[in-house]
């Protein structure tokens, strides 16, 4: 009894500080969009409500705080079909190191592929073709201070290119997870991409420049650049909790709840479930998105198989989201423990 009302007087006022928050709508106007791909289909799966899971690989990138509860060294790589035939992949890994705490690194690759040039005096094409590219790699650091809590960060290098013009900054992110005792519930915060403002500079950029268009004689021809706006990364916040339901001898239930604040965006509550029989097969469904107006996102859902290959533990996940608008995307992770 004293568990379940842990439960709902946690789940009470993570609704209550978020579902009735109000927050200027600045879409569109931050720098690094592709930091929020969520690069777990495990999650995905499970309407990416994950700050509060802990114990494995994939849950880092929603909270650095879990970077101390993987206890093995391990593998993640992952593979999304984004919109309009955009690839989104991302290879992570974390190595334990005893007392020293543990270790994680990660790579993060958008490609547009090629695009053709248009103009408005060539609406068909010019015949050129330019692509756009974004990245990030990232080192991170985590231990697990107590039994209960854990806390951890990780610094990353960010990158966008358009053509021949680029941005690059650096972000930081940090979070913690703390297990109640006796409950089996976890409360995870995290508090991602901190860092700068960016503006982009290249040869795109570059035109020429008449100073004084009405007077002869002088250059018309000067080398100038346009300057673009400088724009922050999109800040994002999360609190969450995740829960375990014991189902049967060898089956168990996992309910996971976010709340969300973003910088960009208001705010919105993601949430999800898991069921798993036997350690071996992973059943997932969530909601992304509640509580945000003219919100993009909405079902997820998701199975995983999982099973020891030569002393190993290996994982492959699948995830399916819907969206209001866009195409459905898809993302696949194979996540392999040493």
């Amino acid at each position: 009894m004293k568990t379940r009302v842990t439960l709902l007087l946690a789940s009470a006022a993570l609704l209550a500080s978020f579902g009735t928050a109000a927050a200027q709508d600045k879409t569109g106007t931050t720098f690094g969009q592709f930091l929020q791909i969520e690069p777990s289909a495990r999650q995905a799966g499970m309407g990416n409500a994950g700050v509060a899971l802990s114990g494995e690989l994939g849950n880092v990138f929603y909270n650095p705080g879990t970077i101390g509860t993987v206890g093995a060294p391990s593998i993640q790589l992952t593979h999304s079909e984004w919109f309009a035939g955009i690839d989104y992949d991302y290879v992570a890994g974390v190595l334990p190191m005893g007392n020293l705490g543990t270790f994680f690194g990660s790579v993060t690759m958008l490609d547009s592929g090629d695009i053709d040039v248009r103009t408005v005096s060539q609406p068909l094409g010019t015949g050129e073709r330019y692509s756009v590219t974004d990245f990030a790699v990232a080192l991170g650091y985590g231990r697990q201070v107590t039994d209960r809590f854990s806390a951890g960060g990780r610094i990353m290098y960010v990158n966008e290119t358009i053509w021949h013009s680029s941005a690059s900054q650096v972000a930081l992110d940090v979070g913690t997870v703390y297990r109640v005792p006796l409950t089996g519930l976890s409360i995870g915060t995290s508090l991602t991409n901190l860092g700068g403002r960016s503006s982009f500079n290249g040869r795109d950029l570059a035109i020429q420049y008449d100073a004084d268009p009405d007077r002869n004689g002088d250059n018309s021809s000067l080398p100038a650049e346009q300057l673009t706006g400088d724009f922050p990364l999109p800040i994002l916040f999360r609190v969450g909790l995740a829960y375990p339901i014991s189902t049967g001898e060898r089956s168990q239930a996992l309910l996971a709840l976010d709340a969300h604040h973003p910088s960009d965006d208001p705010e919105s509550v993601s949430l999800g479930a898991e069921w798993a029989f036997a350690e071996a097969l992973f059943l997932r469904l969530g909601y992304q998105e509640l509580f945000l107006e003219d919100g993009e996102q909405g079902l997820t859902a998701g199975v995983g198989l999982a099973t020891d290959l030569a002393g190993s533990r290996f994982r492959f996940d699948y995830a399916w989201a819907g969206h209001e608008r866009l195409e459905e995307t898809h993302r696949f992770t194979v996540v392999l423990g040493f």
